[in-house]
């Protein structure tokens, strides 16, 4: 078997063995998913994880792409007759794609260019004598050339013309591009400059008015903001190296001499760097950076999203949900307990008198109609009031006194308020009754009611706005998937939505199974599924150990136990002389089992163990027990807040620069970076997560610009150097002019590195 070259290149990149990396991309080619792979085909990959095994497609990907791009550069230049046995070995050779377009430069077609003009004129033979730097005199060698029927009149423009050539071969020079490339990488500087007259229309973007800092080491936040920042016309942006460093490169690479031929050549070497490969190579490097920001990004938010939708569900309950409001009331629902809609109205607690008893009478009442076991209210406008009536309504009857009542994050409520799914469910109700079912839902599981919504719209991450779209949707989808799968899926209680995201199914065999389950009843066994339009084999073998049956008669139905591993079970009992029950209930039956007497050709120790683990807690859920957070009942607004106050919160998003939290005033509060503990933190995702319960100290409250500043380090005597003050270290040095300008400059010990949060516009919450 002739395994693809690609293969090995990725086994040593990612420091894997070749068998492992060909197990994954001969699983993925025959349609395997993710989540399967690193689940059911362990013996195969060693036992990768999904980290692992999405690293190898995604790297196989690329590398699929770069040879796609070979092969078109390839055809191109047979085309065109320019290619030799010689370039096509480079071009096979060619490691990167930068490298790749480099040898492809010389030969692209391109527009009229001033060197094109000039060779027309009949000026490369000039140009290529004085290249090589001889004696001669090159106002000599010109006047052979001046010919004004070609638009050459004088001696000037002939030598104009030849530079004018001279400075395009220098930049398709692949040696000159790769060394000059290399200094981008290692010295060019991100300069910002406020744009002429835009001083007080782009306040927000204050920090970087005067601002510089090396490119390869700007964090990702940062360089989003500037690329805003200049798309907005705010600022002026460049990354480039010193001049001076770059010319004196190019100098070693083609100055001979110093003679006068020298000095055209010189003269050519730098109109090359200004006008083409400076451009040139920073254009590579904002397409570099901006990459690398944009992976530093997703992966923020991709660590966020899990976080999230992994949160503790309270579980099946009889739930009230609340979307709170003002003017126009509370919306209030009551799901049961499978979250289905059995009650809604309206009710009015913060308006008149006999509006707000209405509304208490309205309240017990569904409370006893309907069994309530917990409260959901909305964290929007009128969220903590509508707290506080409900609290002091329910404690009215000692029945109702320990009835929790939890705020709930309604971010991205209203989106699936109006979406399509939205409309299909509840096509009658208002909006804002749609809200409320979610919010309900949302504390009930949060899984399979965020998975109806566009991971975007959530309210974690930074910048999503600016990054790449579709590597963004690509990375969350798989988030989105990986959560799915690891939770499990009741398969008579799942959603259209929450089916979608099933390892091997999609929107059609999602909506199949909805249409099955609605024309026969719930299913009695995952066999039954083979029963579905179009669920062939392949997506069975896919899906079945991720959706679960708990009221099946056979009991592995209820497990992660894959159903081509149940005969194996069955041998263990049969083996043991009991039912499958028996040995999923009693671990001294378990504790008996051998595993290696049941290691055969296709199933090993990894599965073996796995389906031990199974058969202890069959079906469990991977997410931690529910907790409640209950926020300060004196602490309702912004404006309640005092520096020094200590607070109870709850971590709703981690960005590069710090996390932030919800202390119940309807605005989340900054815990930057260098507050987050007492020692050097360098990712805050280390230290918090989101829905994390934290204690946090008021350190700032800025009531103008809507800011919360806050701390979770402890008291100490002697505080270590802050993130902040650190990171300006790492700024390069500035002239003291630029110093006193840049907020950023390392000349002080105050400097600090500017960043932005969701109360600006520089970030979308």
């Amino acid at each position: 078997m002739n395994l693809d070259p690609n293969y090995l290149i990725v086994s040593n990149e990612l420091n894997l063995g070749l068998q492992q990396v060909t197990a994954v991309a001969l699983l993925l080619d025959q349609g395997a998913t993710i989540p399967f792979i690193a689940r059911y085909r362990k013996e195969l990959t060693g036992s990768l994880d999904e980290v692992a095994i999405t690293a190898i497609r995604d790297r196989l990907k690329q590398l699929k792409d770069m040879d796609e791009r070979r092969q078109a550069i390839l055809k191109s230049l047979e085309q065109h007759g320019h290619l030799t046995d010689e370039l096509n070995m480079k071009i096979l050779q060619a490691q990167t794609l930068a490298e790749l377009e480099d040898i492809y430069l010389p030969f692209r077609p391109k527009r009229k260019t001033r060197a094109s003009i000039a060779k027309e004129k009949g000026l490369e033979p000039l140009a290529l004598e004085i290249f090589e730097q001889t004696s001669a005199s090159p106002h000599e060698l010109a006047a052979a050339f001046v010919c004004p029927e070609k638009g050459v009149d004088t001696i000037e423009d002939a030598l104009a013309g030849a530079r004018d050539i001279l400075a395009e071969m220098m930049n398709e020079n692949q040696d000159a591009r790769k060394c000059l490339r290399q200094l981008f990488i290692d010295k060019a500087v991100i300069k910002t400059t406020v744009s002429k007259g835009m001083e007080a229309e782009g306040i927000k973007y204050k920090d970087y008015y005067n601002w510089e800092e090396l490119a390869n080491t700007a964090p990702s936040h940062r360089i989003l903001a500037m690329r805003r920042g200049e798309k907005e016309d705010i600022l002026n942006l460049s990354i480039l190296p010193s001049e001076e460093d770059a010319i004196a490169l190019l100098k070693i690479q083609f100055i001979k001499h110093t003679n006068e031929c020298a000095q055209q050549v010189n003269m050519a070497l730098n109109d090359a760097y200004k006008r083409l490969l400076s451009r040139s190579l920073e254009t590579e490097m904002r397409v570099m950076i901006k990459d690398r920001a944009d992976k530093e990004a997703i992966a923020i938010f991709q660590d966020n999203l899990r976080q999230l939708l992994l949160s503790p569900p309270l579980g099946s309950k009889n739930v009230m949900g609340i979307d709170p409001g003002f003017r126009t009331g509370c919306k209030v629902v009551c799901l049961n307990r499978e979250g289905k809609l059995i009650s809604h109205c309206t009710i009015f607690p913060h308006a008149s008198d006999n509006q707000r008893i209405d509304a208490a009478k309205t309240i017990l009442q569904l409370c006893a109609q309907y069994q309530i076991e917990a409260i959901a209210i909305g964290n929007g406008t009128a969220g903590r009031e509508t707290e506080a009536f409900v609290k002091k309504v329910i404690t009215t009857k000692p029945e109702y006194a320990q009835l929790p009542i939890i705020i709930v994050n309604e971010s991205g409520a209203s989106i699936y308020s109006a979406s399509e799914t939205a409309r299909k469910e509840f096509p009658d109700l208002d909006l804002t009754v749609r809200g409320s079912v979610s919010i309900g839902r949302r504390l009930m599981d949060p899984l399979s009611e965020l998975v109806k919504i566009d991971p975007k719209s959530i309210g974690v991450g930074q910048y999503q706005h600016d990054v790449d779209q579709t590597a963004l949707k690509e990375s969350l989808d798989d988030i989105v998937v990986s959560c799915v799968n690891q939770v499990g899926v009741e398969l008579n209680r799942a959603s259209v939505e929450l089916l979608t995201y099933v390892s091997g199914l999609g929107p059609q065999l999602a909506q199949n199974i909805i249409s099955y389950r609605n024309e026969n009843g719930a299913f009695g066994s995952r066999d039954q599924l083979k029963k579905v339009t179009r669920l062939g084999k392949k997506a069975f073998e896919q899906c079945a150990g991720f959706l679960r049956i708990s009221n099946s008669d056979n009991p592995l139905d209820s497990s992660a136990v894959h159903p081509e591993s149940y005969d194996i079970v069955y041998t263990m009992a049969n083996d043991l002389h009991c039912s499958v029950i028996d040995l999923m209930k009693k671990s001294n039956l378990r504790e008996q089992i051998n595993i290696h007497q049941y290691v055969n050709e296709k199933v090993g120790l990894p599965t073996l163990q796995d389906i031990l683990s199974e058969l202890a807690k069959p079906g469990r859920d991977p997410r931690k027990e529910f907790e409640t957070v209950t926020f300060s009942e004196h602490v309702l607004t912004i404006q309640d807040l005092k520096p020094g106050m200590t607070l109870p919160g709850i971590v709703t998003n981690i960005t590069a620069f710090g996390a932030f939290v919800d202390i119940g005033v309807h605005q989340d509060g900054l815990v930057h970076i260098s507050e987050l503990s007492d020692g050097f933190v360098s990712d805050a995702s280390a230290v918090v997560k989101v829905q994390q319960k934290v204690t946090v100290k008021v350190l700032e409250v800025d009531l103008d610009r809507n800011r919360i500043s806050l701390s979770m380090r402890k008291e100490m005597s002697k505080r270590e150097p802050t993130n902040r003050q650190a990171a300006a270290s790492a700024i390069p040095k500035t002239s003291p002019k630029t110093a006193q300008k840049n907020t950023g400059s390392p000349t002080g010990s105050s400097s600090k590195a500017p960043f932005h949060n969701p109360f600006g516009k520089l970030m979308s919450k």
